[in-house]
C-alpha cells in the first residue's frame, strides 16, 4: 500500500460547521456585519479551527460572509434588492412547477399546510423556514421535472436568510399558507391554468413583501 497524505479533518464536519454556521445567520443568531473569528466560532462549536477555516470559506464564496479589511470576516449585509429578483425568478419556477404537478394530477400530503400553519403558530423562526422549504420541495417534486428542483436550490439559502430576518417582525404568516393552501387546491383539481397563476402571483407576491419588509428592517437595525 502507497503511502497515502493523511486526511486532516472528517468532511462532514466542514459541513456540519457550514451549516450550523449558516443555520446562526439564516435565524439571526449571527446578525448582518457580525465580526466572525476562527477562534471564537471554534470554541463555540467546539470543534478544531480548521473546519471553522473551511466552512468560513465556502460560506464566503457562497455569498453569506465578506472580507471587511482589517476588521477580517463579517456576516454580509442584507440586500433586499437581491431578494426581490431572485424572488422573480423563483416566481417562473414556482409556476412552472405548479402547472406541470396540476397536468400530472399529482396529489399533495394532506398535512403539508397543517405542518406549516402550526409551525407559524410556534413562533419558531426555524421551524417556520423548515415548513416553507418543505411545501416549495414538495411543489417541486410534484412537477416530475428535477431540473425545476435544482435550478430553485441555487437560491433557497439566500431566500432562507431573508425571510428569517423578516418572520421575526412579519405580520403576514398566515397569509402565506393561505395562498399556499390555494395553489394545492388547484393542483389537486387538475387546474394547470389557475395553478401557475396562484403560485407564480405567490411569489411574485411574496418577493415585493419580504424585500419592502426586509428593507424596513434593514433601515430599523442601522
Amino acid at each position: 500500500m502507497p503511502s497515502l497524505r493523511r486526511i486532516e479533518f472528517a468532511p462532514d464536519l466542514t459541513e456540519q460547521v457550514y451549516e450550523r454556521l449558516l443555520e446562526a445567520i439564516c435565524v439571526g443568531e449571527l446578525l448582518p456585519e457580525t465580526r466572525l473569528t476562527q477562534q471564537e466560532l471554534a470554541a463555540s462549536l467546539n470543534v478544531s479551527r480548521q473546519p471553522v477555516l473551511q466552512a468560513l470559506r465556502l460560506l464566503r464564496k457562497d455569498g453569506f460572509v465578506i472580507d471587511s479589511g482589517r476588521r477580517g470576516l463579517m456576516v454580509a449585509p442584507l440586500d433586499a434588492r437581491l431578494i426581490e429578483q431572485t424572488y422573480q425568478v423563483r416566481a417562473v419556477l414556482d409556476g412552472l412547477a405548479a402547472r406541470e404537478a396540476a397536468l400530472r394530477k399529482a396529489r399533495f400530503a394532506g398535512d403539508l399546510i397543517s405542518q406549516g400553519r402550526s409551525a407559524t403558530g410556534s413562533d419558531r423562526i426555524a421551524a417556520m423556514i423548515e415548513a416553507d422549504l418543505r411545501f416549495h420541495q414538495a411543489l417541486y417534486d410534484a412537477s416530475g421535472n428535477p431540473l425545476i428542483s435544482e435550478a430553485a436550490s441555487q437560491h433557497w439559502q439566500h431566500i432562507r436568510r431573508a425571510m428569517g430576518a423578516v418572520l421575526m417582525h412579519s405580520e403576514r404568516r398566515d397569509a402565506v399558507w393561505d395562498e399556499h393552501a390555494g395553489i394545492v387546491e388547484a393542483i389537486n383539481a387538475g387546474d394547470a391554468v389557475l395553478a401557475e397563476k396562484l403560485a407564480r402571483s405567490h411569489g411574485e407576491g411574496a418577493g415585493k413583501a419580504l424585500a419592502s419588509e426586509l428593507d424596513r428592517v434593514i433601515r430599523q437595525a442601522s
